[in-house]
């Protein structure tokens, strides 16, 4: 048996959800978030709980199972809480700006290179940008999305191992090392 597929789901108040073979919505307010649902699990709702079971021998489910059932309890806590993400830019010189243009939101990165980079945000992450402290706060209910839109603006200059400048998650420990006037205490 999976420990973790076999634990209920708690739903929150407010928090509706459908399941309509194969996709399951989840959605409060205006939160709504749609997943295929693999064909060998079964999802019974009930009024304040939601349960996931394997069809046919566990055995050969166990990890789907385990895994849906994360899946669908972050579809849970993304439309009722939602995820957050904050993201350093360490530099001198670098900044970050949050751009509205049509309802789109995207920002503008300046990271030292030649132009600054213009990213586009998905409809579903929405970006607060502290500039006196370089810091992207990304919100969003959908936590894959998020962490993978992070990842993205991340990759453009991730942290260096010597300064320590590039685009950081807030409390990354960086791994420096020694430069080279550092490496050798004098001599040949």
């Amino acid at each position: 048996m999976s420990r973790i597929g076999k634990m209920p789901i708690p739903l929150p108040p407010g928090v509706k959800v459908t399941w309509q073979e194969p996709i399951l919505t989840v959605s409060k307010g205006s939160a709504t978030l749609t997943r295929p649902i693999h064909g060998s699990l079964a999802i019974a709702i009930a009024k304040d709980q939601l349960t996931v079971t394997p069809i046919g021998p566990p055995e050969n489910n166990k990890p789907l199972w385990g895994l849906f059932r994360t899946l669908i309890n972050n579809m849970v806590v993304g439309v009722s809480t939602g995820f957050t993400k904050v993201l350093e830019v360490v530099g001198v010189g670098w900044r970050v700006e949050a751009l509205e243009n049509k309802g789109a939101q995207s920002l503008k990165l300046s990271l030292g290179f030649s132009h600054p980079v213009e990213f586009p945000l998905p409809p579903t992450v929405k970006a607060t940008v502290d500039a006196k402290a370089n810091k992207i706060t990304l919100v969003s209910p959908d936590k894959e999305l998020l962490g993978l839109t992070a990842a993205r603006i991340r990759s453009y200059r991730k942290p260096e191992p010597y300064k320590g400048k590039g685009v950081k998650y807030e409390g990354e420990k960086i791994r420096r090392k020694v430069g080279k006037a550092g490496g050798k205490a004098g001599g040949k």
